[in-house]
């Protein structure tokens, strides 16, 4: 008996219609679709600018990183930045130069942090950071690894302006927190002060 998407013991296919070659181009065209489904799924959760997680992106997998956090009961930080002066750079400097800022911080953020840890830019100026597994981080200490990235890239751009960021913690606390958007909220709230 043959079954449509098997081999019969001879390695004929098992789709009496479709040769071996036709069902081999068959499976090939329904792999193309899948990569490009897969890629269409990870353009929408990325921010096109700095490959960084976009807002979309980063809640998605922030909750996954809460939700686990929440079963195992493990804490979690989340790091709230911006860059100073990003809109003034931006007039001076022109559009491009703000885009490189924007770049070169993403990068300084990608090597600053673990592999496990959630980054992304929300939008603008504004990147956050989910240490999962991690409370009360010491944020001079993480201030003062970020600054020595970003001064060397400073001094190897050569520009007439340096990147410089500011930072906020907020703590993950279950009762406190229902969501990743309660937790961004509240660190929006604290950076606006």
């Amino acid at each position: 008996m043959l079954i449509p998407g098997k081999t019969d013991k001879s390695g004929r296919s098992a789709n009496p219609l479709l040769t071996p070659q036709q069902e081999r181009e068959r499976l090939r065209d329904l792999a193309r679709r899948a990569e490009q489904e897969l890629a269409g799924v990870q353009m929408a959760s990325m921010d096109e600018l700095t490959l960084l997680s976009n807002r979309h992106g980063f809640t998605a997998l922030a909750r996954l990183g809460l939700n686990a956090c929440r079963e195992v009961g493990t804490p979690a930080t989340l790091l709230y930045f911006t860059l100073d002066e990003f809109k003034r750079m931006n007039y001076l400097y022109g559009r491009a130069k703000g885009d490189d800022a924007l770049k070169t911080f993403a990068d300084v953020l990608r090597i600053g942090f673990r592999e496990n840890d959630v980054v992304g830019r929300l939008e603008g100026d504004r990147f956050v950071a989910l240490l999962t597994g991690s409370s009360v981080v010491e944020i001079e200490a993480i201030k003062a690894r970020l600054d020595e990235i970003l001064d060397e890239r400073n001094a190897t751009a050569h520009r007439s302006y340096d990147i410089r960021f500011r930072v906020v913690q907020v703590e993950y606390d279950p009762i406190v927190h229902d969501s990743i958007e309660d937790l961004l909220g509240e660190a929006e709230r604290v950076m606006s002060r």
